[in-house]
């Protein structure tokens, strides 16, 4: 009985700072605050890089919350929003940017180097020097070469003084 007060008592923690936030902070409709809850889904926080604005705790991840809160409650729309943020903060700031061609080429040009050192290699062993047959007089040669290598086996090593 106690582990399982000890257990709903954690969980019950981990609830609380989940939906941790400064009362003060939030909008007084809670429309608008569902719209900017699903903003801070969307926007990186720039100090911790891979984490929502909703899921860090740094000053700056409070900072754009509230920025984010002010420019709902002023009536903007998810789309202006986003637009202040990439226009102040760069695209970097959206987990997930928009499609462009610029990031396009940045995702496509690795893929692009790949397929490129592929064909480049295909078509160097297509091209190799395939191995030239002998001429009858470098085939006598070879002969030679080989009878007189079978003759040295022949003579006995030589004794160390």
């Amino acid at each position: 009985m106690r582990r399982i007060a000890v257990l709903l008592a954690a969980l019950a923690a981990v609830f609380t700072m989940a939906a941790a936030s400064d009362p003060s902070e939030r909008l007084p409709d809670p429309a608008q605050e569902a719209q900017a809850r699903e903003i801070f889904q969307q926007v990186r926080c720039l100090v911790c890089q891979n984490e929502s604005i909703d899921d860090s705790d740094a000053d700056l991840a409070r900072d754009l919350r509230q920025v984010v809160r002010e420019q709902v409650a002023a009536g903007k729309t998810e789309a202006q929003v986003k637009s202040f943020l990439t226009d102040r903060y760069g695209e970097y700031v959206l987990l997930k940017p928009a499609f462009s061609l610029g990031n396009a080429a940045l995702w496509g040009a690795p893929l692009l180097i790949v397929i490129a050192g592929v064909a480049l290699l295909a078509l160097r062993l297509r091209r190799r020097d395939l191995p030239v047959p002998l001429t009858a007089e470098e085939e006598a040669r070879v002969a030679a070469l080989l009878d007189d290598e079978a003759d040295l086996d022949t003579i006995p090593p030589r004794r160390a003084p």
